[in-house]
């Protein structure tokens, strides 16, 4: 815990003495007992960005390959991933998706904070797609409160298709949280998806963005 408050602390001084952030909202986050943050999602730098200004720790999920690589930047990006409390999974990979959904399960039974993104993979266009109900099926399994989460100018930090970081200021406004009944993991598809819409319209109104009416895709699906 040592490292991990250290890194955070570390990550948000450079964060906001770089881009000089506007974070509204931070009051909205329950000061106790577990939580889920859902956030928009337009840049690499996004998790890193919720994990450093929220007030609680808030694992997300973190490809796998992050943890995997090689000389000194490959374990460079493996200590700062476990230091955030960042779980690997295999994206693409149904079986790991499932699994890594369990493991949040047992992040919020010890009353702690997870961030899932209901778009999957980042926007490269801009546009707020269709929530996967993945985040769904975990408010209602467990009841947690879910924290809409709206980023805007995130992807100015890093242009597509690039590797370099580029410092601008950004916004980041934390909504209100959402509560939902608490059914356990044995509830019907369409109470998830109507969930999951609800998610996505507080997210929407947050970040102000256009809505696309499909699924994003990541690139290994195009």
């Amino acid at each position: 815990m040592a490292l991990f408050d250290a890194v955070r602390f570390t990550t948000r001084t450079l964060i906001k003495g770089t881009c000089r952030p506007t974070v509204t909202g931070l009051e909205n986050v329950p000061a106790d007992g577990p939580f889920i943050v859902a956030p928009n999602h337009l840049s690499f730098f996004d998790s890193v960005i919720v994990q450093a200004l929220m007030p609680r720790p808030v694992a997300f999920f973190a490809k796998a390959e992050y943890f995997t690589g090689t000389g000194v930047k490959g374990k460079a990006m493996k200590a700062f991933f476990e230091s955030v409390g960042s779980i690997p999974v295999e994206r693409g990979e149904q079986a790991a998706s499932v699994q890594a959904l369990k493991t949040l399960l047992g992040i919020l039974d010890e009353g702690n904070g997870v961030g899932i993104y209901p778009e999957g993979t980042r926007s490269r266009d801009g546009l707020l797609y269709r929530g996967r109900t993945g985040v769904g099926w975990l408010a209602l399994t467990t009841g947690a409160p879910v924290v809409p989460v709206g980023l805007i100018g995130t992807d100015k930090l890093q242009p597509a298709d690039t590797n370099a970081l580029k410092p601008q200021h950004f916004t980041m406004v934390v909504g209100e949280p959402l509560y939902f009944e608490k059914t356990g993991p044995d509830h019907s598809l369409p109470a998830r998806r109507q969930a999951t819409d609800r998610i996505m319209d507080a997210i929407a109104a947050l970040s102000g963005q256009e809505r696309a009416t499909g699924y994003n895709q990541s690139r290994t699906a195009e």
